[in-house]
């Protein structure tokens, strides 16, 4: 399962959690805008908004698990089975594969109001990559400077929710979970007074007891209650380190370790890397589950009036620093 969440400070920045039982191959990868981006139902984009993300490249063709444009519109898909549901193709809609809606959207599209205009036409096609590559049960966030919404396409059709917390996790349908949040308002970073009885003298024994009661297990309800207390009540400078370390730290506050997890065969969820992109700069940063170390990529230190794509394998050995 997965966790994407946005930040503001100084500037704008987007990433996520990939949590999986096994890796692909991903790599950092970087569209230019001469790249000619080929669909199998819309019209194709032999020009475009350059991109930057991470992904893996089958066949010259790079499938995105997130990305953000030169404009700072950024998008990722999270896992969303049992849920999640694809058409077929359908008269008088824009027919886009869910393997092409990454790049049909971003390499378009500078805001989240210009998404939700293609939205209206959008019908998520049952096309699969290849035999080998089918469709994964996806559902997207969608997030700009000023804010964020989520995508789900499910049995009855195409559903866009406005993201006041710039939160997504899992199943079931982010409605539920926003509804879910109601349960949890009595959280708070400070203590509460007691309001247990008057008949009783109740003490403060410990700092963090207003925080009593929130979720810490894996699941994607609880991880959507505990990304969106962390994120809404943390404090960060404005300084580029302080805002990506902290971006870093909310996203380890849902972590998954190997272990805690298990999917069957001897396998287990973990997460794979974490991720956070300056949407304002393009600079993509990241670690990964053995790499603590925080390495950055910057989109604009690339030719973006290219034609090939450019990637970059992930640094993923730990990183270790003797100061004597």
């Amino acid at each position: 399962m997965c966790t994407s969440i946005t930040l503001y400070t100084k500037n704008h920045y987007f990433g996520r959690n990939l949590d999986l039982e096994l890796t692909y191959g991903e790599v950092i990868t970087i569209t230019p805008r001469n790249f000619p981006f080929k669909f199998h139902k819309v019209q194709d984009l032999p020009t475009h908004f350059a991109l930057i993300g991470m992904g893996i490249v089958v066949d010259n063709y790079p499938l995105y698990f997130d990305a953000t444009n030169e404009k700072g519109l950024s998008m990722a898909g999270l896992n969303f089975p049992e849920y999640a549901h694809f058409f077929p193709e359908a008269e008088d809609k824009d027919n886009v594969t869910p393997f092409e809606f990454i790049p049909w959207i971003l390499g378009q599209c500078q805001t989240v109001e210009e998404a939700k205009e293609l939205l209206v036409k959008v019908n998520l096609v049952n096309i699969n990559f290849s035999d080998e590559l089918p469709l994964s049960p996806l559902h997207w966030m969608i997030a700009d400077q000023t804010q964020s919404i989520v995508v789900e396409s499910t049995k009855d059709g195409l559903h866009i929710y406005d993201n006041p917390v710039g939160v997504l996790t899992n199943n079931p349908t982010f409605d539920y979970h926003l509804f879910n949040l109601n349960n949890y308002r009595h959280l708070s970073s400070t203590v509460s007074d007691n309001t247990f009885s008057d008949h009783l003298q109740l003490n403060v024994y410990s700092r963090g007891m207003g925080g009593i009661g929130l979720p810490g297990d894996l699941s994607s309800a609880s991880r959507f209650v505990k990304a969106a207390f962390t994120k809404l009540n943390s404090i960060s400078g404005e300084s580029e380190s302080e805002s990506v370390g902290q971006f870093f730290h909310i996203l380890k506050s849902v972590e998954q370790q190997k272990g805690l997890c298990d999917v069957g065969g001897g396998e287990y969820e973990f997460t794979i890397y974490s991720s956070c992109c300056n949407m304002d700069k393009g600079i993509y940063y990241y670690t990964t589950y053995d790499n603590n170390q925080i390495t950055a990529v910057d989109l604009h230190k690339e030719n973006l009036d290219g034609m090939q794509l450019v990637t970059y394998p992930l640094v993923k050995d730990q990183q270790i620093h003797f100061v004597n």
